[in-house]
C-alpha cells in the first residue's frame, strides 16, 4: 500500500505541475522567456531556459525539503498504510471541493507575481534561475489548483523524507520544462497563437486536474475501505466534477 500511495502522489504532482502552467506566472513565463524575448535582450533563449529549468528543479527540491520535515513527523506517528490511504482519500475530497468551489469553499491561496523588473536589472542566469525557483517551489506565486496542497499532504503521508524530496523535485522539474513549450516562438504572431491556444485549453486543463484527483480519491478509498464505498464515492464525485465546470482563473491586468 505504501507503493500505491507513492504512485498516487506522483500522479497528483504531475497533474498539479501541468495545471499550474496556466497560472498567471506560468503564462507570463511563456511570454517572457522565449526566443523572441531573449533575442531582444541580447541573450540566448537556450541558456536562459536551461537556467529556468535548473531554478525550477531547485525550487521543487526546496519544497520537497519542507515536505520532508512533515514526512518525518508522520513517520514518527507510524500510521498503518490503510490509515494513510484513507486520510489521502479524505484530503483529495477536500481538494476537489476547493477546485470546484463547492458552496463557495476555497482553500487559502495568495496572488503574487514574479518581479518582471528583474529582466532589465539582472543577467539572464539570475532572472532565469530566480524565476524558475519561484515557479518550482509551488507556493511562492499563484496557486491555481488545490492539487498542489494535496501533493504536499500526500508526500508527507508517505512517511519518507526521501520520497517527499523526490516528489517535490519532480514537481519542480515538470513546471520548469513547460518553458520549452515556447521554444519556437520567434515571431509575435506565433506568440499570440500559442496564448490563444492555451486560453482554449484552459477549461480542459481545469477539468482534467479535478478528474485526476477524483481517480486518486477512488483508488485510495478502495485500498483503504474496500471497493464498494470507493466506487460509490468515486461515481458521485466524478458526476459532480463533470457537471460543475470550474470557473476560469482570472488573469491580473
Amino acid at each position: 500500500m505504501t507503493t500505491l500511495l507513492v504512485a498516487l502522489t506522483a500522479v497528483v504532482a504531475v497533474a498539479a505541475a501541468i495545471r499550474s502552467t496556466w497560472s498567471p506566472c506560468g503564462l507570463s513565463m511563456l511570454s517572457t522567456i522565449t526566443p523572441i524575448g531573449e533575442s531582444g535582450r541580447n541573450h540566448r533563449y537556450s541558456s536562459t531556459a536551461a537556467w529556468f529549468v535548473l531554478g525550477a528543479v531547485l525550487g521543487g527540491a526546496t519544497l520537497g525539503l519542507g515536505t520532508a520535515l512533515l514526512a518525518a513527523g508522520v513517520d514518527a506517528l507510524d500510521p498503518a498504510p490503510s490509515a494513510a490511504l484513507g486520510i489521502a482519500a479524505a484530503l483529495a475530497a477536500v481538494s476537489i471541493a476547493s477546485d470546484l468551489k463547492l458552496g463557495g469553499f476555497r482553500l487559502p491561496s495568495h496572488t503574487r507575481q514574479v518581479n518582471e523588473t528583474w529582466l532589465d536589472q539582472f543577467r539572464s542566469w539570475v532572472y532565469g534561475g530566480g524565476f524558475g525557483w519561484q515557479i518550482g517551489v509551488g507556493l511562492a506565486t499563484y496557486v491555481t489548483t488545490s492539487a498542489v496542497y494535496l501533493m504536499i499532504a500526500m508526500a508527507a503521508l508517505t512517511a519518507s523524507p526521501v520520497i517527499a524530496i523526490a516528489i517535490g523535485t519532480g514537481f519542480g522539474l515538470v513546471r520548469g520544462l513547460a518553458v520549452f513549450v515556447g521554444h519556437d516562438l520567434t515571431t509575435p504572431e506565433r506568440l499570440l497563437a500559442l496564448h490563444r491556444r492555451l486560453d482554449e485549453l484552459l477549461p480542459t486543463a481545469q477539468r482534467a486536474v479535478v478528474l485526476v484527483q477524483v481517480a486518486v480519491l477512488a483508488v485510495a478509498a478502495g485500498a483503504a475501505w474496500g471497493p464498494g464505498p470507493s466506487v460509490a464515492l468515486g461515481l458521485v464525485v466524478a458526476g459532480v466534477a463533470l457537471v460543475r465546470q470550474p470557473r476560469p482563473a482570472t488573469r491580473p491586468a
